[in-house]
């Protein structure tokens, strides 16, 4: 597929994929679930940042901030699963992702999608702790609040074309600025370079009915980041989301739409550092001091 967008063909993104390489990790018996996985260095760092991306997302979205925290001794790894029906099929094959890298505790920031599994994540390893903190951008704590529940258990057998359409809604936007335009224009190539088996399994872990029961890990470090213009979620989700975790700092932004990650990465990096620094100088430091 060609790569038309601004973002694709920028020289960041370019020095990213050539200096980053992208692992396929195979987890499971059968040798057919591969993760795709971009690691940054130092790899001595041994409780490393783990990014999940959203439905549409690749494990590449987070290329900006893996460049911005590596140059600044943070370990980044962007993690994309393969296709998984349900979230604890999802849970296994990320404990097992963890166990292959030898990676005992990590700090997960997750979006949407990513940010729901996040929390299942520590949720389901709660009797042996796995994660030591999260940062949960433009997420929620239950799928009910999607439209979409009653006929999640058809998606499997949905074309490609129409499981697309339905992501596409909410994309769209009249109130952007171009930093938006160009993340908008980077999810959706990434969205169509997804095969409907990989669409069809994440929509499907995101509208099944599903919750997370906040009580088991809301001793967690949590930062809630979320942005305050137009995007896919509710307000009504994000006050649920303040509620879940009344003692989670917040990390407002002022925009950036559904991906801020890509249109607001200063912002989003500078709010990451702040989350991390609690935990330098401790076994669960997500940096090594760059020696200058």
């Amino acid at each position: 597929m060609p790569c038309t967008s601004e973002l694709s063909r920028s020289q960041e993104y370019l020095s990213f994929r050539s200096s980053v390489p992208l692992r396929k990790i195979v987890v499971d018996a059968d040798g057919t679930k591969g993760w795709k996985v971009y690691d940054s260095s130092p790899k001595t760092v041994k409780c490393p940042l783990v990014c999940l991306p959203p439905v549409s997302g690749t494990a590449d979205i987070y290329f900006r901030q893996i460049l911005g925290l590596a140059a600044k001794g943070y370990r980044v790894i962007s993690a994309e699963p393969p296709v998984y029906w349900n979230v604890k099929e999802w849970c296994d094959g990320f404990r097992k992702l963890l166990d292959y890298m030898e990676l005992d505790k990590v700090h997960i920031f997750g979006a949407s999608l990513g940010g729901f599994l996040a929390q299942k994540f520590a949720e389901s390893n709660s009797h042996c702790p796995r994660v030591v903190s999260l940062i949960l951008c433009n997420t929620f704590t239950d799928t009910s609040v999607f439209s979409y529940n009653e006929s999640a258990t058809v998606f499997w057998i949905l074309p490609s074309l129409i499981l697309k359409r339905m992501l596409m809604g909410n994309f769209s936007s009249d109130k952007v600025d171009g930093e938006i335009i160009d993340a908008i224009d980077f999810m959706v190539e990434r969205l169509e370079s997804l095969t409907q088996p990989e669409l069809a399994s994440r929509l499907t872990m995101n509208c099944v009915n599903c919750y997370v029961e906040p009580q088991k890990i809301c001793h967690l470090p949590v930062t809630i980041m979320d942005v305050f213009d137009e995007y896919a979620l509710s307000n009504g989700v994000r006050e649920e989301m303040y509620k879940c975790y009344p003692n989670a700092k917040l990390a407002h932004l002022k925009s950036g739409g559904n991906f801020p990650y890509l249109s607001r990465s200063a912002e989003v990096n500078l709010h990451l550092q702040i989350h991390l620094r609690q935990f330098e100088g401790t076994e669960y430091a997500a940096s090594e001091k760059i020696k200058i």
